[in-house]
C-alpha cells in the first residue's frame, strides 16, 4: 500500500545547512543515509540568504544542497522561506511589522516579524515564492511544497493601522450594512453605535470590558487572514508546479481555526512537542494526534515535528528518557501518521534554539539521541512492507471541536474562568479510560458514521447545527452533551428563554441558571480550586465527584440519571438521559472528576455498543487498518495477551511483556517485502 509520499514511511527533520559550513553539508547526507532520512525540510528560515538584498537573490547555496540530496536519495520538503522576513525589509517597510493590543510596534530580531494584513508583506513573499517555484518547481529532488511556517505561532492578531482597513473590509464584506453589523454586535449597549465601518478599529486596549461580539470577529478575521497569507503564496505554486503542498499545524493552536486551513493542503502536517516531565503528556500526545488525523478526514498525515530529547522554551525542560521519542514516535504512527520529522536534524551551534535537542546532538553521533534515531529510522523502512502504511484508523465514537466555541467561552466577560482546551482533554481521557478511539469532528461534519458524539461546552452554535444534532439523535446517535453548550447563536446573542435552544427537545431538559461554585465553596488550597462536588446516581456508580461547575437544570421528559448531592444545588439533576426518536441524548451540567466521568462514559459506551480495545494499566492500544499498536507508557513491565504477531521482533503477541516505553505492532500476518 501506498503511503502519503509513496512506498515508504517518510523520516526525517528540518535541515539548516545555512547554519553551517559547506564542508559539513557532505557529512550531513552520509550521516542521513546512516539513519535512514529519506526526507529533509530545506529553507524554512532562509529568506535572509535566498534574498540578502531586496531583489537580489542567491540560489547557488540552495542549488547545491538540494544537488547532494538528491544524490545521497534524500527527498526534499522545500520550503517558501517566507516565515521569517529579512532585517531589510523591515528597514525599508517599518509599516508591515506587528503592532500588539498596548499599540507596541514589534521589532525584527526574531523570528514572524510581520503583519498578516500587511499588502507589503504578502507582495514580497509573494515574489520570493515566484522566483524558489521559477528556480525548483522541476528539481528532481522534490518531494513537497511546505508554505510559510507554523502560522501565527507568535503573532495571530495584529492591531496596526492596516489590521484596521483589512478588518473593515472583512466586516464588510461579512455583514453588507453598518445596521447589520450594529445588530449582530449588539452595540446599544455601552453607546457603541456605529454610522459606518470607517469608525470601526480593532478590539484594541480599552477601558473595560471589550464588545464580546467584536472580540469574535476580529478571531475569525485574524484567522482568515493568517490562511489568506497561505492561499497568496499557494496560487503562485499551484500556477507551476502539481508538487502537493502542506504547513505544518500546531495541534491544539487557538489562533487558527484547523477545519478552514485543512480543507486547503493536500497533506496534513503538524508540529508536535508534549512534555516529557508531564505524565498526563502520553495521553495529551494522543488527543492532539486524533485531531490532526481528523482534520484531514482520516486520511494520513505527516509529524513534521518533534524533539528527539529535550526543547528550550519551557521554565524547566526535561530530556525524552530512553525509548520515550520512539514510544512517541509510534503512537503518532498507530493514530495515522506516515511520517516522523523532526526539529531538527542537526542542533544548532547558535540561535535562539541551540538549546533544543537535533537528531545529531552537540556531542554528535556517539551519543544516545542518535542511536535512537538510526534505529528507529531502519525499524520505519522495514514496517513500510507490513500494510500499515497508508492505512486507515476507524472510530466509532466522535468529540465536537469548535473553534468559535473555544475564542467565545475564554473570552473575559463570562460566567467563570474556563479553559476550553481542558474541558475536551477531560472528555478525552474518559473515553479512551474505557477503550475507545476518537474521531474530532465539527459542529457541521456527518456524525452519522458515529454511534457516540460528545459535545463538550459547544458554546456556540448556529440554529443549523443545533437542529443537524437533534436530527443525528433522532436517527440514533447517543448525543452527550455538557455544560456551556447551546448557550449562544453565532453573534454571541444568548438563546432566551432557558439555555439550549433547539437542544431542549433532543436532552429533555432545560437551563434555567448557571452556578459554578464559588467562595464560600472554594477549598482553601490558596489557589482558589473549588472544593469537590459530590454526587449520587446511577450514571456515577452510586456515588461520585464533580468539580469547576453547576447548573441548575429544568427537566422536560427526561431521566434523571445522577443528582448533585449537598451544596446550593443539593438534589438537582446533574446528569440526565432522554430518548429522542431511535437516539439518546445525554446532558452533564458539570465536570465529574476522573473516576467519575470514566465511569459515566463507560456506561454509555456500553449502552451504545461500541466495541473497546484491550486495557492493561499504562498501555495505550491503537487500531490501525489491521494491525494493533501496543505502547506501554507505565514505569513496569506489562503483560499483553493478544493474537498476532509483533511485526518488530516476530514475537507471538500470547504472552508478549512490554518493558517501559516498550513498542509492539501487532498484525495476523507481516506482508512479503515486495521485490
Amino acid at each position: 500500500m501506498s503511503g502519503v509520499l509513496g512506498a515508504a514511511f517518510a523520516y526525517g527533520g528540518d535541515y539548516n545547512p545555512e547554519q553551517w559550513p559547506e564542508d559539513v553539508w557532505r557529512d550531513d547526507v552520509t550521516l542521513m543515509n546512516r539513519a535512514g532520512v529519506n526526507l529533509a525540510s530545506v529553507g524554512i528560515f532562509s529568506w535572509a540568504r535566498l534574498e540578502p538584498r531586496d531583489g537580489e537573490f542567491d540560489f547557488a547555496w540552495l542549488d547545491e544542497v538540494l544537488g547532494l540530496l538528491h544524490a545521497g536519495g534524500v527527498r526534499v520538503d522545500l520550503a517558501t522561506a517566507t516565515a521569517s522576513p529579512p532585517p531589510w525589509l523591515a528597514l525599508k517597510h517599518p509599516e508591515m511589522l506587528p503592532v500588539t493590543e498596548e499599540g507596541v510596534t514589534l521589532s525584527s530580531g526574531s523570528r514572524q516579524a510581520y503583519c498578516p494584513s500587511s499588502p507589503v508583506y504578502r507582495r514580497y513573499a509573494a515574489r520570493l515564492v515566484t522566483a524558489i517555484v521559477e528556480r525548483y518547481a522541476d528539481h528532481p529532488a522534490l518531494e513537497l511544497w511546505h508554505v510559510g511556517n507554523e502560522y501565527g505561532c507568535h503573532v495571530s492578531h495584529c492591531y496596526c493601522d492596516a489590521s484596521a482597513v483589512a478588518f473593515r473590509a472583512w466586516l464588510a464584506t461579512r455583514y453588507g450594512t453598518v445596521e447589520a453589523l450594529n445588530d449582530a454586535w449588539g452595540t446599544a449597549f455601552w453607546s457603541q453605535r456605529y454610522d459606518s465601518f470607517d469608525e470601526i478599529l480593532p478590539p484594541r486596549a480599552a477601558p473595560s470590558f471589550k464588545n464580546p461580539t467584536q472580540l469574535l470577529d476580529f478571531d475569525r478575521f485574524s484567522a482568515d487572514e493568517l490562511l489568506e497569507c497561505y492561499r497568496v503564496e499557494v496560487a503562485v505554486i499551484r500556477a507551476s508546479s502539481s508538487v502537493p503542498i502542506t504547513t505544518n499545524f500546531m495541534g491544539f493552536f487557538k489562533g487558527a481555526d484547523y477545519w478552514a486551513w485543512a480543507r486547503e493542503v493536500d497533506v496534513v502536517s503538524d508540529d508536535s512537542y508534549p512534555d516529557p516531565g508531564d505524565p498526563l503528556s502520553p495521553v495529551y500526545g494522543a488527543m492532539q494526534r486524533d485531531l490532526i488525523r481528523s482534520l484531514g478526514g482520516g486520511k494520513p498525515w505527516l509529524l513534521m515535528e518533534q524533539s528527539p530529547s529535550a526543547v528550550n522554551w519551557r521554565e524547566r525542560n526535561a530530556a525524552k528518557r530512553p525509548g520515550q521519542m520512539r514510544a512517541w514516535s509510534y503512537q503518532c504512527i498507530g493514530r495515522g501518521a506516515d511520517g516522523i520529522l523532526f526539529f531538527q536534524w542537526r542542533q544548532a551551534k547558535a540561535g535562539a534554539e541551540k538549546f533544543h535537542a537535533g537528531m545529531v546532538p552537540h556531542a554528535g553521533t556517539d551519543t544516545r539521541v542518535f542511536r535512537e534515531v538510526q534505529e528507529l529510522g531502519a525499524e520505519l523502512a522495514d514496517l513500510s512492507a507490513t500494510g500499515l502504511l497508508g492505512s486507515r484508523v476507524e472510530a466509532r465514537v466522535a468529540v465536537v471541536f469548535d473553534w468559535t466555541s473555544w475564542w467565545a467561552i475564554e473570552q473575559e466577560a463570562s460566567p467563570t474562568r474556563l479553559s476550553y482546551v481542558e474541558g475536551v482533554f477531560a472528555w478525552y481521557r474518559a473515553l479512551t479510560a474505557v477503550g475507545v478511539t476518537i474521531d474530532f469532528v465539527s459542529p457541521d461534519s456527518d456524525l452519522a458514521p458515529y454511534a457516540v458524539v460528545v459535545a463538550p461546552s459547544l458554546f456556540v452554535a448556529t440554529d443549523a447545527q443545533l437542529a443537524a444534532l437533534d436530527a443525528y439523535t433522532a436517527n440514533g446517535v447517543t448525543l452527550v452533551a455538557s455544560f456551556q453548550t447551546g448557550i449562544v447563536d453565532e453573534n454571541l446573542h444568548i438563546r432566551l428563554g432557558g439555555y439550549l435552544g433547539a437542544l431542549r427537545q433532543t436532552l429533555g431538559v432545560w437551563v434555567e441558571e448557571f452556578a459554578p461554585p464559588t467562595a464560600p465553596d472554594l477549598a482553601a488550597t490558596g489557589g482558589g480550586v473549588p472544593a469537590p462536588l459530590a454526587l449520587r446516581g446511577d450514571a456515577v456508580g452510586g456515588a461520585g465527584a464533580a468539580k469547576l461547575w453547576g447548573e441548575s437544570v429544568r427537566v422536560e421528559g427526561a431521566t434523571v440519571s445522577a443528582s448533585f448531592d449537598g451544596g446550593v444545588l443539593d438534589g438537582q439533576p446533574a446528569i440526565t438521559r432522554n430518548g429522542r426518536g431511535a437516539g439518546t441524548g445525554w446532558y452533564v451540567a458539570t465536570l465529574p472528576d476522573d473516576a467519575t466521568l470514566a465511569r459515566f462514559a463507560a456506561g454509555v459506551i456500553a449502552e451504545a455498543g461500541v466495541a473497546t480495545l484491550p486495557r492493561v494499566a499504562g498501555v495505550e492500544f491503537v487500531q490501525r487498518g489491521s494491525a494493533t499498536i501496543a505502547i506501554n507508557h507505565g514505569s513496569a513491565d506489562a503483560a499483553l495477551d493478544l493474537l498476532g504477531t509483533d511485526a518488530l521482533t516476530g514475537a507471538p503477541g500470547a504472552g508478549l511483556v512490554l518493558a517501559p516505553q516498550g513498542v509492539a505492532v501487532l498484525v495476523r500476518e507481516v506482508a512479503a517485502v515486495a521485490p
